[in-house]
């Protein structure tokens, strides 16, 4: 009987009862952003102060580069460590997502904004010294940090430095403009949702697995690099949010964000901001159900995809067994 040279992957044999619930969960919420009619948009665009205009082109440019680490590099290196080959499935998944994720904001661009305003937020967003040291910090981890190291890297990244940005197409959300980018936003919160949830709770595995001495020792390294992330995304928050006042509201979504990847790594809050410190506009815009428009029309219903559910806090701990 020849020997096996490499091993088929069984659906019907699984080792880890999350991975298929998970795979199940993402392939339901499947999307894209060329279903979504954006230009309907253009009106509320129209009404916004050229400030505004900056602040929205450079948030999302910030967001183009985070999922870009994520699509080209964060998926890649954590596939290097998984435990089942329904795990790297599910890891492929994702990394395509993120790469949705990516040129998502590239649509939302091309709809709202010139060509000389898109090379001026690529521009800013690839020499931004905040933005920069954060993608440095955060691949400098995935190329030689531990297995665990780099699933710590991933949830900060998908789980708390995103919403630095999302907070301004949530506020607006909130306020009842750009409703069709902010559909885009809250499916990419969905997505990131089921991310930071999974990829957390891989990390629990291997967390369990130490001794107590190299449990407080990642703990140590975690809860450090988290203040070293923090400290960095006060300054680009001010950065981009000093100007039109919103600034401190931001910094209080951050570290509810912050808390929030804590948790999904089954560690204790850093933070004693709740959801009922978050702006209520914001949050709002996070509960919100889907537009009462009929976006997949266009394709017809053979064309069918998840339902855009409404977000509550909970969903950030979402049940993966669900």
């Amino acid at each position: 009987m020849a020997n096996t040279y490499y091993e088929a992957i069984n659906w019907n044999e699984i080792e880890d009862v999350i991975d298929k619930s998970t795979w199940e969960k993402l392939t339901e919420q499947f999307w894209l952003d060329t279903r979504i009619p954006l230009s309907n948009d253009l009106d509320d665009w129209r009404s916004l102060s050229e400030q505004e205009k900056q602040l929205v082109g450079y948030v999302f440019g910030g967001l183009t580069l985070l999922d870009t680490i994520q699509s080209e590099n964060g998926m890649e290196r954590l596939r290097e460590d998984a435990r089942t080959p329904h795990e790297e499935a599910v890891l492929n998944n994702i990394q395509f997502m993120e790469s949705v994720h990516a040129k998502s904001y590239s649509s939302i661009f091309t709809t709202l904004n010139t060509k000389a305003e898109i090379d001026d937020i690529f521009e800013w967003t690839n020499t931004n010294e905040y933005l920069q040291k954060k993608a440095e910090r955060i691949n400098e981890i995935y190329k030689n940090g531990s297995p665990l190291q780099k699933k710590v890297a991933s949830v900060f990244l998908e789980t708390f430095l995103f919403y630095s940005g999302f907070y301004t197409p949530l506020y607006y959300l909130g306020n009842n403009k750009l409703a069709n980018v902010a559909e885009i936003i809250k499916l990419i919160i969905r997505d990131e949702s089921v991310h930071g949830t999974y990829i957390g709770y891989k990390f629990q595995l291997g967390f369990n697995e130490l001794s107590e001495e190299e449990q407080e020792e990642m703990k140590n390294w975690m809860y450090n690099l988290l203040f070293e992330l923090y400290e960095n995304e006060e300054r680009y928050t001010e950065q981009l949010y000093d100007d039109i006042g919103w600034t401190e509201e931001v910094k209080t979504f951050l570290r509810y964000n912050a808390n929030k990847a804590l948790m999904n790594m089954g560690q204790d809050p850093l933070f004693p901001d709740g959801a009922n410190d978050v702006n209520p506009i914001v949050m709002n815009g996070i509960s919100t159900g889907t537009s009462n428009h009929d976006f997949f029309s266009q394709v017809g219903n053979g064309y069918l995809l998840g339902t855009v559910e409404a977000m509550n806090d909970d969903d950030y701990l979402i049940g993966l067994d669900n």
